[in-house]
């Protein structure tokens, strides 16, 4: 049994299990830790990688990420979900371009105020890149703290977070801090896991109180249940030949600033805008389905109105909000060429449309 002080033995079990051949850790900079660490928040490590080796081929410095378009930055980011974190990467690269002469800011401070940076995220790229003194509090570490320390309360609520992060200030080591910080996220991610934890590997488990008692599951308390709304929503498809008809959402709302098929509020509405591009149209319903956000879920109905390439009287304003009730007003269009894709940022709905509109041109080549 291992008596050592908590963080002690937290740091010998990082230096012989922990994780050090992740991308972001080799040739370690705080704008390689910082890209990591937005890309991993809601999403698993495995998923992470590939992700993170394209952007930073492409984007290897925080004046290139700053100098790209927007448009571009969300194409690589699709897929990944959580769209506002690259949307925050982009504003922040453009103030350290502009303010810091490109060079990411050391000071706690200048990094908690830049967009869509907290607390934890912060003193995890102060402390991993820099090693300077920052306790972290991501959901991996939560977890580990809450069940060791038996926490009562769901983790979001104020008062309990507080607790967490008194917890977290007092175990920091003086030294070491850097490794501390990414075994206390390793421990979470591989032992300390949301079911089956493996109590039987973990450094701090004599005397964790979550695992005396035998109610590991009981630690972090659930988010107490919410109902989650449902909404309807209509997407037209227009569709000339092997293209078909984007907008780009506004940068606010849902999709902010990624490219997604006409949306409408009702069945009626997305009928009339078919018949302003041709009185004569037929609607083809698309296989609908359900696409669930963090506070809704939004049934779709995709339909697909097919256009021929000779129909000059298109015009994409007809798709505008004062035509059939449109639900949002677009920055821009785009026909876009399933043969020949477009660099830019989709929503996993659009995907999702796409992919079963090339399946079925495969279908009917065959």
């Amino acid at each position: 049994m291992n008596t050592a002080p908590f963080s002690q033995r937290v740091i010998e079990w990082y230096r012989q299990f922990g994780r050090t051949t992740l991308p972001w850790q080799q040739h370690k900079t705080p704008y390689k830790v910082w890209i990591s660490e937005i890309m991993l928040q809601q999403t698993q490590v495995a998923t992470v990688i590939p992700y993170f080796e394209r952007f930073m081929q492409r984007f290897s410095s925080v004046t290139e990420l700053a100098n790209a378009d927007i448009d571009e930055v969300l194409h690589h980011w699709t897929g990944l979900g959580y769209y506002a974190r690259a949307r925050n990467l982009h504003k922040a690269a453009t103030i350290i371009r502009d303010k810091y002469h490109g060079k990411f800011p050391e000071n706690f401070d200048d990094v908690v105020a830049l967009p869509g940076i907290g607390r934890s995220t912060a003193g995890a790229i102060l402390s991993l890149a820099c090693g300077q003194h920052h306790a972290i509090l991501d959901g991996n570490v939560k977890r580990v703290l809450t069940r060791h320390n038996a926490v009562t309360g769901w983790p979001g609520l104020p008062k309990v977070e507080q607790q967490l992060w008194q917890l977290a200030d007092t175990l920091s080591p003086a030294q070491h801090i850097d490794q501390y910080n990414q075994a206390m996220m390793d421990i979470g991610a591989t032992l300390c896991t949301r079911s089956k934890p493996a109590c039987e590997r973990c450094p701090v488990a004599f005397d964790c109180q979550a695992q005396r008692q035998g109610r590991q599951k009981d630690f972090p308390e659930k988010k107490p249940k919410k109902a989650i709304p449902a909404k309807d929503g209509f997407l037209l498809v227009v569709r000339q030949q092997q293209q078909v008809l984007l907008q780009q959402r506004p940068p606010a709302g849902i999709w902010g600033g990624l490219w997604c098929f006409p949306e409408f509020s009702s069945e009626a509405a997305i009928k009339a805008a078919a018949a302003m591009i041709n009185a004569d149209a037929t609607l083809h319903p698309l296989p609908a389905f359900r696409h669930t956000f963090s506070h809704f879920h939004f049934d779709i109905q995709p339909l697909l109105l097919d256009v021929s390439s000779d129909e000059n009287e298109f015009n994409e304003t007809m798709l505008t909000p004062q035509a059939g009730d449109a639900v949002m007003e677009p920055k821009a269009t785009l026909w876009y060429n399933l043969a020949q894709p477009s660099r830019v940022g989709l929503a996993a709905a659009t995907e999702r449309i796409l992919a079963s509109l090339q399946t079925a041109s495969i279908k009917e080549l065959e």
